[in-house]
């Protein structure tokens, strides 16, 4: 199997950082833009997506700050990948800035940031900061 390749992606938003962590943290926030549905059982998470449904876990969790979600699968087959969403605000500016960290096979690496982009532009929309 191929080896996956780290990736940030930095996006700026127009809202507060707490606003900004419950579409990032909570069942309810995350299937508003990520996932058509999302359940959690502590720190079990099932993202449903049309006729698919994946399993993550929750394994980091600093309020206001970060999120670092292990797909299931990475879980089992003892793999270091994860998904990551990080809240940055610049101390001089108060500029809020999200940073997102996810592993993309080589070839689909492309293919993951503009799922991505897309991802955060419904993000934005929701948050009325497009």
């Amino acid at each position: 199997m191929a080896t996956k390749q780290l990736f940030s992606i930095e996006y700026d938003f127009h809202a507060s950082r707490q606003m900004l962590f419950q579409y990032l943290s909570t069942p309810s926030g995350l299937g508003e833009w990520f996932a058509d549905d999302v359940n959690s059982r502590g720190e079990n998470f099932t993202f449903i997506w049309d006729d698919s449904e994946e399993s993550a876990k929750l394994i980091q969790k600093k309020n206001n700050e970060r999120v670092r979600f292990k797909w299931k699968i990475d879980e089992e087959e003892n793999n270091e990948y994860y998904f990551e969403f990080k809240i940055q605000v610049d101390d001089l500016t108060n500029d809020v800035s999200l940073i997102i960290t996810d592993f993309a096979e080589e070839d689909e690496l492309e293919e993951s940031k503009m799922l991505w982009d897309n991802l955060i532009a419904s993000l934005k929309q929701i948050l009325g900061s497009g």
